[in-house]
Order: structure tokens, then C-alpha cells, then sequence
């Protein structure tokens, strides 16, 4: 048993999600923030790895007061459980994922991260072991399946989508494709990592909607899975 995975990502029209310095750049405008902030509000949970906390500092919090009082009237907390893939522990206990909003907070770890930076995570968030080097996925999603997550959101970054789609579970993906062009033979794209090496690794997709947003064009696809 495991949460219905989905990626939401926006990348420049070359592939790029950020620059060679992985600084964050806007790449959609004000309709997309928007379609974001529902479907962030319609998740149970929202996940990132390490890569993005330490660059970007992102809080993951629903930003419409509408969308946190609905939630609240189904009872829910106002912001989705948020969820730090972070092998080593090396969230800061100060990062705005564990500091800025109401809910809860849970940073998955592996055995090997060092015992006083865990604690001191704990101070902040729920802290899970889940595999002995780095972060076993298939574990930290039934972890949270027994949290009541239902619908995972991930946002990134590239190292984290990549894993996920290794481990076969990703069920769909959200793209946004904005109307710049980044460049970079180091610039991050959606899903980095070591990257599949024969072609009946690669996962299919199957497209199943397409929408011009903003100034560029959302694509959404679902994972077909093996017969």
C-alpha cells in the first residue's frame, strides 16, 4: 500500500528547472501559482529532497486563505503534511519547511545520518530511518501510507524524481513548460541522478493533457504501468 505519486514541475523551454548554480529562477506566471496552490491544497502530503531545501528554502504551505479554511472545514490541518527526503540530516532545524506554518513535518533519514544532527531535527519534525545509506523510497512510502496519505505531491528536486521513477513510483507528471531558455550543461533538469542506461528501463507515458498556461504550455502525463 503507498500514496498515488504525482510530480509537479515547471521547466524553461530547454529542460532546465533551475541555473548551473541551481539558483531558483520563476519560470511560470501567476495562473500557474495559482493552479499549484489547489492542487498543493487538494494533497495529503508534499515531499522535496535535500537538494532543493538547502537551494531554494521552500516552506510548501498553501498560500490562498481560502483553500487552508477548506481545508480546515474537512478538518484537515491548513498545510499538507510536508515530507524532506534527506539521507544525512542535513535539513537545518531553521529551514522554512519546518518552521513556517501549522502541521506536520516529517524528515526521512537513513541509518547512516549522524546521531546529534537527527536529534536535532527531531526538535522540529518527526524523524523516520528508512534504509541504511541513503533513503529507501518504497519504505518511506509505505511509512506514510500509514500516515493517512493518500495523494503525494512532489516537487522536486531532479535527484529525488529520478529515484522515485527508478523505483517505479511515480504515477503521474505534471509539466509546466515556460517560455525561456535557461542553458547549461550543469543546469538541473527533472530528473537527474545516474539516469537509466538501456531503453526497457525507461518509463512510458502516456500524455493525457495538454493546456496552454500563462505564456507556456502544462502537460500532464500518466506513468503506464507493466502489464
Amino acid at each position: 500500500m503507498r500514496p498515488y505519486v504525482f510530480v509537479n514541475l515547471a521547466m524553461s523551454a530547454d529542460g532546465k528547472i533551475s541555473t548551473r548554480e541551481r539558483r531558483q529562477v520563476k519560470i511560470s506566471g501567476a495562473d500557474d501559482f495559482k493552479r499549484v496552490d489547489e492542487i498543493k491544497a487538494g494533497s495529503d502530503g508534499i515531499m522535496v529532497g535535500i537538494g532543493t531545501v538547502m537551494a531554494d528554502d521552500p516552506s510548501l504551505t498553501v498560500k490562498s486563505p481560502e483553500l487552508k479554511a477548506a481545508r480546515r472545514a474537512r478538518g484537515e490541518d491548513e498545510h499538507p503534511l510536508r515530507v524532506v527526503v534527506d539521507s544525512m540530516a542535513r535539513t537545518s532545524p531553521d529551514a522554512d519547511i519546518l518552521c513556517k506554518g501549522a502541521g506536520q513535518r516529517v524528515v526521512a533519514v537513513s541509518a547512516a545520518a549522524p546521531a546529534g544532527r537527527v536529534e536535532a531535527l527531531r526538535e522540529k519534525a518527526e524523524v523516520v530511518v528508512v534504509g541504511e545509506k541513503g533513503v529507501d523510497l518504497t519504505l518511506l512510502m509505505h511509512e506514510l501510507a500509514t500516515r493517512g496519505v493518500k495523494r503525494l505531491m512532489v516537487e522536486g528536486g531532479g535527484t529525488l524524481i529520478w529515484g522515485l521513477f527508478k523505483a517505479g513510483l511515480v504515477d503521474e507528471l505534471i509539466t509546466y513548460i515556460g517560455s525561456t531558455v535557461i542553458g547549461g550543461v550543469d543546469a538541473p533538469t527533472p530528473a537527474d541522478g545516474e539516469g537509466f542506461v538501456r531503453e526497457d528501463e525507461f518509463p512510458r507515458l502516456e500524455l493525457a493533457g495538454v493546456e496552454r498556461v500563462d505564456d507556456g504550455v502544462l502537460l500532464r502525463w500518466v506513468v503506464k504501468k507493466e502489464e
